[in-house]
């Protein structure tokens, strides 16, 4: 098979690998990529949403299967792109349809769409600019802390926890009226405050069966205890230690299984990932959010322990099979420690060289994010650049082994956290 990736984060770095392991793994091509992808394939210079750029690509490269990493494709509606083109109908693509990218392309389709099905959430309200005045009488009466959230895509900052009136309106105002996130807040969700430990389950889905991968926990702070600002993401965890068997089947019951049927029965079009952002409260799960497609950091957490060939997978979605598979997970735990330029989430340098990179091992990979190669050299290029993944017999030797590499590694700036599942450890 020949596979086109869109992307060039650490998450397609690992689905990547993941994917060049397969013996169904002909020619693997990454538009654009980043300096780690190239050890998998071939990079292009592409952008993920440059539709006839990809239609060209694809024709001239005999793609067999398109693989969009990150969410941008598919809300801007790749899939229906390649199912409305006869040339490109035949090539798979390994997502939703841009009506199914919606449960993460707007929190109030996601909140319309869990009401219909009876799938827990936290209680909201939406506003815009011809009710913004109910908006505020709303927040006036709502309970402490509320968190307001701007509907669409604003690159994972979209969310804002305030912990008093007079802040809660100000960000309301900051986000319809002076479109603090754009076109993305010109609608937002005011939700009730749910407390609680997060994690992020993922499932795979032909539109009518699923299966469940191992699941996650991500960590959002910039600093240590879960302090500071929010990115987007400074590590992860896999597997979560409190979701058990029991916790897990509530997950299924409740909520991955409701929200397939619910798809299904709605004939929404959906072939590829679901991710489930969900809280922990008092033993319930609850969804905080929708992603249609592999979070990140989480899948370098998650591709390493996933046994299976990746490809078969995409291939039983493609087929309608999925409910043919099994999944299989190594028993070991994984932890990644991500290494970060200096001043992010905020500015940040970049073209930094970096040193010290190891050679990936059985027990250890260091995936790309946001890096490029220049000759021999491989210098930063974003604000997230390096995820360092280890595996061990438990979380705590898996961290250190982590952490021991992030001191190894070197480029002017660099920063990491050393306390990424530090409530397990």
């Amino acid at each position: 098979m020949n596979i086109l990736l869109l992307g060039s984060g650490g998450r397609e770095h690992a689905l990547a690998l993941k994917m060049s392991q397969s013996p169904l793994c002909g020619q693997l091509f990454i538009a654009p990529g980043n300096a780690g992808t190239a050890q998998c394939g071939q990079n292009v210079n592409m952008g993920v949403s440059e539709f006839e750029k990809i239609k060209s690509f694809c024709l001239d490269n005999a793609i067999d299967l398109v693989m969009p990493g990150s969410e941008e494709a598919l809300v801007n509606g790749i899939y229906d792109f390649f199912k409305k083109d006869p040339a490109l109908q035949h090539i798979p693509v390994m997502g939703p349809s841009q009506e199914g990218a919606q449960l993460e392309g707007s929190k109030a389709y996601a909140k319309l769409f869990m009401e219909r099905h009876k799938i827990p959430t936290a209680g909201y309200r939406e506003f815009n600019a011809q009710n913004y005045e109910e908006g505020l009488a709303y927040i006036q009466q709502h309970s402490l802390p509320i968190v307001l959230k701007a509907d669409g895509l604003a690159a994972g900052k979209g969310v804002v926890i305030t912990t008093s009136y007079e802040e809660a309106a100000e960000e309301f105002q900051q986000m319809i009226k002076s479109a603090k996130f754009g076109e993305a807040s010109k609608t937002v969700v005011i939700e009730e405050f749910l407390t609680g430990i997060e994690l992020s389950v993922f499932a795979i889905t032909d539109g009518h069966s699923y299966k469940i991968l191992p699941e996650a926990k991500d960590y959002k702070r910039i600093g240590e205890g879960d302090k500071g600002l929010n990115t987007g993401g400074m590590g992860a965890v896999s597997p979560v230690p409190f979701a058990d068997a029991a916790f897990m089947k509530k997950v299924e019951d409740k909520v991955i299984r409701p929200t397939i049927e619910g798809l299904s029965k709605e004939g929404i079009v959906y072939h590829g990932f679901v991710f489930f952002g969900l809280i922990n409260v008092g033993g319930e799960p609850f969804v905080i959010e929708y992603n249609c497609r592999m979070g990140d950091p989480e899948t370098e957490v998650v591709m390493p322990r996933l046994k299976n060939d990746l490809l078969e997978l995409f291939n039983a979605v493609s087929a309608g099979k999925l409910n043919e598979q099994t999944i299989y997970a190594d028993e070991r735990a994984a932890a990644t420690v991500m290494l970060v330029s200096a001043g992010y989430p905020e500015a940040y340098e970049k073209n930094k060289v970096i040193k010290g990179i190891p050679a990936p091992g059985r027990d250890q990979i260091v995936f790309h994010a946001g890096t490029r190669q220049e000759g021999n050299e491989v210098l930063t290029n974003g604000g997230r650049v390096l995820a360092i993944t280890s595996l061990a017999a438990n979380l705590s030797m898996a961290l250190a082994h982590s952490v021991q590499t992030a001191e190894q590694i070197a480029f002017d700036g660099k920063g990491y956290r050393r306390d990424i599942g530090y409530e397990f450890v």
